[in-house]
C-alpha cells in the first residue's frame, strides 16, 4: 500500500558501488594497493548485483 516509500534497491546499490570505487580511488592515491584491491573486487560485486537487477526488469 505504501511501496513509494520504500527505497530503490538500484539506487541504493548504485551509491554502494559509486562509495567503493572512490575509497578504492583514495586508497591507491595513498599508496596502498592491497586495500585498492580489496576495495575494487567488492565494487565489483556490488557492480554484478546491479547488473543482475537491470536484467530482471
Amino acid at each position: 500500500m505504501l511501496g513509494f516509500l520504500k527505497g530503490d534497491p538500484k539506487k541504493k546499490l548504485q551509491k554502494a558501488y559509486e562509495d567503493k570505487l572512490a575509497k578504492a580511488l583514495s586508497a591507491q592515491r595513498n599508496g596502498d594497493l592491497r586495500t585498492y584491491g580489496t576495495l575494487t573486487e567488492e565494487a565489483e560485486k556490488i557492480y554484478a548485483e546491479l547488473q543482475a537487477l537491470e536484467e530482471k526488469k
